[in-house]
């Protein structure tokens, strides 16, 4: 696919960042035709390069996480890697960093310095509390995003501790909103003239704007919403339940019509005719009720009889997705959320597709996440460095 048909093409963006939130924000500018380049320590590069599974000495996750990046080396301790940082940042359109803040400040990187190299830039900055308020000083992952934003605490079951989703959900809801800031920012300079502006997004600020109406529903009602398993609080039923050959079904049927093609589908018509039943209100009043008879319809069939036997009723169902059964799947393979590329040995591997899905300017991958430092050469010399210079700067120890 020709990086000309993807809608960011000609954007230029710089990542200064490790791991998971500023790494993911690129890696979404960088699926739909932004140049990324990702400066490294020259010293190892970016952890997630021997995070979880590694192959061959290098994660899986990495090759995922930098698809579509460039490598550059540079060692921000040294006076002469900071100067071709802050060259290569006056020559982009947008920077995401996801240092604490002061970091970049420290190194004399900071906004101040890079606005007057750039006054159109747009600087994409996730930290874990913001550059303001009394806790911006302080570390903090997406763990503690995660916690502080209300998440954890609404995770899990009333009577154990709180759990976490099972991936790093606060660092990749913090990328997004870097994502849209970054865009939005990009629109403001183009239709109205504005020059470039910082993008401020604290991790436990990203998690707490998808908390729903945790907010209106504590100062008007006093009311705290609490952990309550796999229900969906105040609205019924939406849960998962048991099947006789120990698999997992999701159901939601909590639609007044829905609820009602649902008790008829599991022999309980006096249950869909029953006015009381008629609205979620009625039907959450006696939950514990109706959730009991479906646990027991599901607990006594198999998975696939049971997803058949809703399929066609038309309510909403599931199984409890692994991997394997993503792998599988049809609906997965006709919207194509699995891509094949090759390790740099030439294994064939599978990897995420792109989402979201656009009809004219599609996202694609053109490479996997790169060697450390692969592309230092290439654009030291598109920014002026003459090779010996390079070699000069490499010997010193700046890449």
């Amino acid at each position: 696919m020709s990086a000309t048909q993807k809608p960011l093409a000609g954007l230029r963006v710089v990542e200064l960042g490790t791991l998971i939130a500023g790494p993911f924000c690129t890696r979404i500018l960088g699926e739909f035709g932004a140049e990324v380049i990702k400066v490294e320590a020259p010293d190892g590069g970016d952890p997630l390069r021997k995070w979880r599974k590694l192959y061959e000495g290098t994660s899986l996750w990495w090759y995922v996480q930098a698809r579509n990046k460039k490598s550059v080396t540079a060692n921000l301790k040294h006076a002469d890697g900071r100067e071709f940082v802050r060259r290569l940042i006056a020559s982009a359109d947008i920077l995401v960093e996801n240092f604490r803040p002061g970091v970049l400040e420290k190194l004399g990187l900071g906004w101040a310095e890079l606005q007057r190299d750039n006054p159109g830039l747009v600087m994409v900055r996730l930290s874990g509390f913001g550059q303001s308020g009394p806790y911006k000083d302080q570390p903090g992952f997406g763990a503690v995003g995660e916690s502080m934003g209300g998440l954890r605490y609404v995770t899990g079951f009333p009577d154990r501790p709180p759990v976490r989703t099972g991936i790093s959900i606060g660092d990749s809801i913090a990328a997004l909103w870097g994502a849209i800031g970054a865009l939005m920012a990009l629109r403001h300079k183009e239709v109205n003239g504005g020059a470039g502006q910082v993008v401020d997004v604290a991790l436990y600020e990203a998690v707490f704007a998808m908390m729903e109406s945790l907010v209106p529903e504590a100062d008007v009602f006093g009311f705290v919403r609490e952990r309550t398993g796999n229900i969906m609080p105040g609205i019924t039923p939406s849960n998962t339940h048991g099947t006789r050959d120990g698999k997992h079904v999701t159901i939601g049927a909590n639609g007044d019509a829905i609820f009602r093609r649902l008790m008829q589908a599991i022999g309980r018509s006096d249950l869909a005719d029953d006015p009381s039943l008629a609205d979620n209100t009625g039907r959450d009043g006696r939950r514990d009720e109706i959730y009991g008879l479906i646990d027991a319809w599901c607990a006594s069939h198999d998975e696939a009889e049971v997803l058949a036997v809703l399929a066609q009723a038309e309510v909403p169902a599931s199984r409890v997705y692994s991997v394997l059964d993503m792998f599988a799947d049809p609906q997965f393979i006709a919207r194509q959320m699995f891509q094949t590329a090759e390790l740099p040995d030439g294994k064939p591997f599978r990897m995420p597709g792109i989402v979201p899905q656009l009809s004219a300017t599609p996202g694609g991958t053109e490479w996997i996440g790169p060697a450390l430092g692969a592309h230092t050469d290439e654009i030291l010399a598109g920014l002026g460095y003459p090779a010996a210079r390079i070699a000069e700067l490499r010997a010193a120890g700046a890449l």
